[in-house]
């Protein structure tokens, strides 16, 4: 086994990586850590939300155009590794890109597994991080399926009488589910109130701003919190870079806003440690 740690993040479709705990990897990279991405889908029925994108000759090859995104992103946070897992983009649940037979939601279950399977076993994560289960919040087909395949081969990958064909067996350390905080929201919109500025925060968001999801973990990204709107710039067809979602606070002021990403423990084979901060808290190589 190599003696560099290593982390395996697992995500829906180019932008997911970068939205979710981009600065978790970047600080990750920066420390050593050998950095994973596998990303299920090409992305191909993404929405183009920037109109300077929104024209034929990027429409016509938008997988193409996805994928350059997804390495310049890439590239911003630090990962060492991106793998396609080779499926299509399922657009939103009941959309026609949903009967595709080539798009993820359609893809057979134990297919899929054993594709994420050989994945784990070669690459020999320590720590692997996907989507939680509870996604009512944004319940997209390819996302569940995520969240699915990823346990089911978090699991596998330990047991030679899985997937034999797929590899010599390894066991993760670990298995995170990302976090999305909904204090950290509640501080954004605060933020832009206490500045006079208009919230991107409306009825239908703030309606949302309930329930706040369960966290063992908090990752410290100080130093690193711009990784995220820098990678998300990245994804040109995907994100306006006038969104004041996104890009509404000055960098200074954003960095000053629970600049934590957070997660979730959802398996762990080295006991009940204290994470204090750190996804590889107890792991030994």
């Amino acid at each position: 086994m190599s003696e560099t740690p290593c982390i395996l993040t697992v995500h829906a479709h180019p932008d997911d990586e970068s939205s979710k705990g981009a600065g978790t990897i970047a600080k990750y990279h920066a420390a050593g850590v050998r950095t994973v991405l596998v990303c299920c889908t090409g992305g191909e029925e993404g929405e183009i939300l920037n109109p300077a994108m929104d024209v034929e000759e990027v429409k016509s090859r938008i997988g193409e155009v996805r994928r350059g995104e997804l390495e310049a992103a890439c590239s911003v946070i630090g990962y060492d590794e991106i793998v396609m897992l080779g499926y299509r983009d399922s657009g939103m649940d009941g959309s026609e890109s949903n009967a595709n037979p080539e798009c993820f939601a359609a893809a057979p279950l134990e297919e899929a597994v054993e594709k994420l399977t050989a994945v784990v076993r070669r690459v020999r994560p320590d720590v692997i991080v996907t989507y939680p289960e509870d996604q009512s919040g944004y319940p997209h087909p390819d996302h569940l399926k995520v969240h699915e395949v990823s346990v089911r081969a978090y699991e596998a990958a330990g047991d030679p009488s899985r997937f034999p064909a797929a590899g010599e067996p390894f066991s993760p350390s670990k298995l995170y589910y990302t976090v999305w905080p909904v204090r950290r929201m509640r501080e954004v919109h605060a933020k832009f109130l206490e500045l006079g500025l208009e919230s991107p925060f409306d009825e239908r968001w703030l309606a949302r701003l309930v329930k706040e999801e369960t966290t063992t973990t908090s990752v410290d990204i100080t130093g690193f919190t711009d990784v995220r709107s820098k990678a998300l710039l990245a994804h040109a067809t995907q994100v306006d870079p006038n969104s004041p979602f996104w890009f509404g606070l000055p960098p200074e002021v954003e960095a000053t806003i629970h600049p934590y990403d957070e997660y979730y423990l959802a398996r762990s084979e080295v006991g009940d440690v204290s994470e204090d901060g750190d996804l590889f808290a107890g792991v030994k190589r």
